[in-house]
């Protein structure tokens, strides 16, 4: 039996298939209607899944699903969220529910800028060079105008163009730092399309500059790439009311539940291992649209984990103040997002997306995910500071369990009410799941 293939990417699905379930399975034909059974039924539309990437199997299915009452600016939103993760849907929309009786979300752009980089060696001052990039600067729009004319059409294009000495980090190390705004698209095909002419000129331009010596000219090129850093790509999200209207339980004041909330914010503020955990919820919620909206989580992901971390420690990235008997909660995230290009035009379910929102241009979508990460943020700390996480997140789990262990309609129900007013934990569930069928 061997482990190794050549040529695999040439295979047909099915010899693909056929390799994996004979090499690594025991039961080929279970492995096998394993993946098929995944397949859809339309021929056309697991074509066009097919052909999203490489060396494709079989879908791999997340739960999609919606949170009502979102409250943006006044406009009401019923938000699509695609998440395998149980109670995140149902706290982000109790959340929304909660703050859309109070004056809803409101949400503002801060900016929109993206940015890409080229990073290149060149063996000579920074003196002599700088002199030469601001000779040469006006080259590289000019060169990059048949790829910007599209993009300035729509009032995007490249901003500006930097160069940046970083010798005193690594020998001989500059870049060619470029901000661009993107309009309604993501960008990274045209940013990097941008940032390829880029090193094109600079090579071509400083090998032609009489300025230079011949070890000058050669200017090395390392690579040339968008940055999913974007500090300045950022929306503001924020909810407020009087203290004296947050609180919906009898066993904790609204003043207590204030104070203690303020508190834990700033412990995510100090705190790194709480704030990435802190900062993990609020993912929650903005990852799972964003995936519903056929954008790149892993982008977003790593963007905002940097922005949480730019003071030089990680840190929390919701606030809260309490002045004049109002409370404020709020949160400013990067967030670099399109709503048009990529699979936003060929996924059925991001078009669904979509429409669903009422078509949100790049910067009403920066806002309705910034609103839905809040919210989560807020549902979490709601209940970690009152009844604590376990209940509602272990609520919601029982149903994951049962399954699991292959609960009838029968067993699900007396499981189900049983657990309404007991604690869950898995081992209960099933100690009680024995008990019943015993």
């Amino acid at each position: 039996m061997t482990q190794n293939v050549k040529g695999f990417s040439k295979l047909s699905k099915e010899e693909k298939i056929n390799w994996i379930t004979n090499n690594y399975f025991i039961n080929p034909l279970e492995a096998k209607e394993s993946l098929t059974k995944y397949w859809n039924s339309d021929e056309n539309l697991q074509k066009l899944h097919d052909e999203f990437i490489e060396n494709t199997l079989t879908n791999f299915y997340l739960p999609y699903g919606v949170a009502p009452n979102f409250i943006i600016n006044g406009k009401s939103y019923t938000i699509p969220m695609a998440i395998e993760e149980s109670s995140v849907v149902a706290a982000a929309s109790k959340a929304a529910k909660f703050w859309g009786e109070r004056g809803g979300f409101k949400t503002t752009i801060i900016n929109t800028e993206k940015i890409g980089q080229v990073h290149f060696l060149f063996n000579g001052t920074a003196e002599k060079l700088t002199a030469f990039f601001n000779h040469i600067k006006e080259k590289f729009f000019s060169d990059t105008a048949e790829i910007t004319k599209n993009m300035q059409k729509r009032g995007g294009g490249i901003l500006d163009i930097e160069l940046r000495d970083k010798t005193h980090e690594i020998a001989n190390y500059f870049q060619l730092h470029a901000t661009f705004n993107t309009k309604d698209s993501m960008g990274a095909n045209f940013i990097n399309t941008c940032l390829e002419q880029f090193a094109k000129t600079l090579e071509s331009q400083a090998n032609d500059f009489d300025g230079f010596s011949s070890e000058e000219k050669n200017v090395q090129i390392i690579m040339s790439i968008l940055s999913n850093y974007v500090p300045n790509c950022v929306v503001r999200a924020e909810v407020s009311c009087p203290v004296d209207r947050l609180s919906e339980s009898a066993s904790i004041d609204s003043v207590e539940f204030a104070q203690k909330f303020a508190t834990a914010v700033k412990i995510a503020e100090i705190e790194p291992y709480r704030a990435v955990t802190h900062n993990k919820g609020i993912m929650n919620g903005i990852d799972a649209v964003v995936l519903a909206t056929g954008n790149d989580f892993r982008a977003v992901e790593a963007g905002i984990h940097a922005y949480a971390s730019k003071s030089g420690q990680y840190a929390s990235l919701s606030h809260v103040k309490i002045e004049n008997g109002i409370f404020t909660f709020w949160m400013d995230v990067p967030l670099a997002l399109g709503t048009v290009g990529g699979l936003t035009s060929l996924h059925p379910l991001v078009k669904f997306s979509m429409e669903l929102l009422q078509k949100p241009s790049a910067e009403e979508l920066m806002q309705i995910v910034a609103a839905a990460g809040l919210a989560q943020n807020f549902a979490a700390l709601r209940s970690l500071t009152t009844t604590g996480i376990q209940q509602g997140h272990m609520k919601m789990h029982l149903m994951n369990i049962l399954n699991q262990h292959q609960a009838t309609k029968e067993e699900k129900q007396k499981v189900l009410d049983y657990f309404k007013d007991t604690t869950v934990s898995h081992s209960l569930v099933i100690d009680y799941l024995e008990k019943l069928r015993s």
